[in-house]
């Protein structure tokens, strides 16, 4: 089906959002009026911009308060709505969006509305347009879908349909089955958005808070399959008000958006995609660094060794137990990536650039990737080099598609030369998680991405309190806890070394393996007494188990399923190690001591 995005739903100019566009490969565009009006082109250049560009004007909108108004207030109607038909002619639109009144003008009359949209409707009829009628669901008088259907069934005019909005109608917990009942041919166009499922009015809801479906908590795919039984045949079109996205780079927002509607698509039953190729773990974590010396030192008191160097590049492989970690010094280690701080900045120092994942099928997953949108990274690859392909996440990470030692397929593995063996005697096991702090404005970005492409689980979004704000937090995993994503954003775009991305390292005795790194000379996160002395109030423990704790500053949580005991390294330029035992098959991340965690970090600087 033909795909489309509203103007309002993408940030910059008029010409900007046109642009990004067409880039994203969608078909066409709902003009916004308040995008027309600040244009410095002509409808006519308008119009010619969007033949250049291959898209067509799906629609014009929209036309407010027209319906069920004093005779007086209603012939002003029409002399404006005179005005807009003409100009819709010289842009090139041949359909209008009217949304139902909020007026306090308006009469609770559904023939005297019928009645004016009837009038409309042939009005615009003369100038080769038909209109589209919506309920908003804050409308005064007409706030559901099939209200706004009866008053148009009723009008009978060949020139007047309904729009049906996915926001509109979901927000309100309409029952969507009964769009099967609204002739196909009198749909005359679906918008589409997701939203969360927060307490607010409903209006501020709408006008900040909606998403691009697979972002929030509505059955954006039930509702469309709902449509399509109708018999419509329209473009699936966006409109998203979103803060976030007016103040995002429109084009990797309307890369973004269009994804969306591929993975919509595919979950409707119109598109069949390649299949999802989930990873199975993580092959390694890669660190990009000015200096090694501290990273270094950081891993060898962490049990890890340097085992193997890169043949042609300056890269070094150290391992403990399944747990690899490599650090990179190249002067071009990461050209590909938008990896900035939250600020926009460019991130100096040691960073988390680059994560190996191991997939059953590399190909596959590639092609997963293409089909939506994140196309394989171009690599400089030595002759010798295994065919290794990467994507990059939203965030500027990139991906590696991965096979550890599993032949037939090419082995990573195999472009390093051993230099030394594993230690014998290792703390750790192997990477647990990865926690990837997100630009603040990719973070449902992300989220959806690591859905639809990677085939990732998402859980509950957590909400953790920070000294200097609220951070947000959403783990993707795998369905057997193999690769764990925890991606975080803070409340604004504003930057501090507390927000450093973190490599958790599983081990199976977190107090031996912290007693261990501080033995080599690592220096641990230091925990405040208080929290200690609340752990004491609300758990009981075996007698110097919370001295041990408080000691060497390890955390202790528990869920439904188990207990999870961590503690944390100091931070390396914008990355830090956490050390965490899952005892009993807890499941979390330890949340509920993320805000002490913070407050430590914050005070460590």
């Amino acid at each position: 089906m033909r795909t489309s995005i509203a103007t309002v739903s993408l940030s910059g100019s008029l010409t900007e959002k046109l642009t990004a566009a067409a880039r994203a490969g969608f078909d066409g565009v709902e003009i916004f009026e308040n995008d027309l009006l600040a244009s410095p082109l002509t409808p006519e250049e308008i119009r010619a911009r969007c033949e250049d560009l291959g898209l067509r004007i799906e629609l014009y909108q929209p036309m407010r308060d027209m319906e069920a108004v004093p005779a007086e207030e209603f012939a002003r109607n029409l002399r404006r709505a005179r005005a807009k038909f003409a100009l819709m002619n010289r842009l090139g639109a041949d359909l209008v969006l009217v949304c139902s009144s909020v007026s306090p003008l308006a009469e609770d009359d559904d023939a005297l509305a019928a009645q004016h949209l009837h009038d409309l409707a042939e009005l615009a009829q003369d100038f080769g347009i038909r209109v589209a009628y919506e309920a908003l669901a804050w409308g005064r008088h007409v706030s559901t879908y099939d209200h706004a259907w009866h008053i148009v069934e009723t009008a009978g005019h060949p020139a007047l349909g309904t729009c049906l909005d996915s926001f509109h109608i979901l927000s309100r917990g309409c029952d969507p089955k009964g769009i099967e009942d609204i002739p196909g041919d009198k749909i005359f166009f679906l918008q589409l958005a997701d939203a969360p499922l927060p307490a607010m009015d409903v209006l501020q809801w709408s006008r900040h808070h909606r998403r691009f479906p697979g972002q929030g908590g509505f059955d954006v795919a039930g509702l469309l399959r709902h449509v399509l039984l109708a018999g419509y045949d329209g473009p699936l079109s966006l409109e998203v008000f979103n803060d976030v996205f007016r103040q995002a780079e429109a084009g990797p927002t309307a890369v973004d958006a269009r994804r969306s509607l591929l993975l919509l698509q595919e979950e409707a039953g119109l598109d069949v995609l390649p299949a999802p190729v989930v990873p199975t773990g993580v092959a390694f974590a890669e660190l990009v660094t000015p200096d090694a010396e501290p990273v270094s030192a950081l891993l060898g008191s962490l049990g890890f060794a340097r085992t193997a160097r890169h043949r042609g590049k300056p890269v070094e492989l150290w391992e403990q137990g399944e747990a690899r970690v490599l650090v990179n010094t190249g002067p071009a280690a990461h050209p590909h990536s938008r990896l900035r701080s939250r600020g926009g900045t460019p991130v100096d120092g040691t960073c988390l650039a680059a994560v190996g994942l191991e997939s059953p099928d590399p190909a596959g997953a590639a092609r997963r990737a293409e089909a939506l949108l994140a196309p394989v990274l171009p690599r400089r690859r030595a002759a010798g080099d295994a065919p290794l392909d990467a994507v990059a996440a939203p965030d500027g990470t990139e991906l590696f598609l991965c096979a550890t030692r599993r032949p037939p397929l090419p082995d990573w593995r195999a472009d390093f030369e051993d230099v030394a063996h594993p230690p014998a005697d290792r703390a750790a096991t192997r990477i647990d998680h990865l926690s990837l702090t997100q630009p603040w404005h990719h973070f449902d970005e992300a989220v959806l991405f690591h859905r639809g492409v990677l085939g990732l689980d998402a859980q509950e979004s957590v909400d953790v309190a920070d000294p200097y704000g609220l951070l947000r937090s959403r783990a993707v995993t795998s369905a057997d806890g193999g690769v764990r994503f925890p991606l975080t954003v803070g409340a604004a775009p504003a930057d501090d070394t507390a927000h450093a991305r973190h490599i958790a390292l599983a081990t199976d005795d977190v107090v031996a393996a912290a007693r261990r790194f501080t033995e080599a000379g690592g220096r641990l996160l230091p925990i405040p007494g208080n929290y200690y002395d609340d752990l004491a109030a609300r758990h009981t423990f075996a007698e110097g188990e919370l001295e041990t704790y408080r000691e060497l500053g390890i955390l202790y949580d528990r869920d439904a399923h188990g207990v999870f005991r961590h503690c944390y390294t100091r931070t390396v330029g914008r990355v830090f190690f956490e050390l965490v035992q899952r005892d009993g098959g807890y499941r979390g991340y330890g949340a509920a001591n993320a805000p002490v965690r913070l407050a430590a970090q914050h005070a460590a600087r």
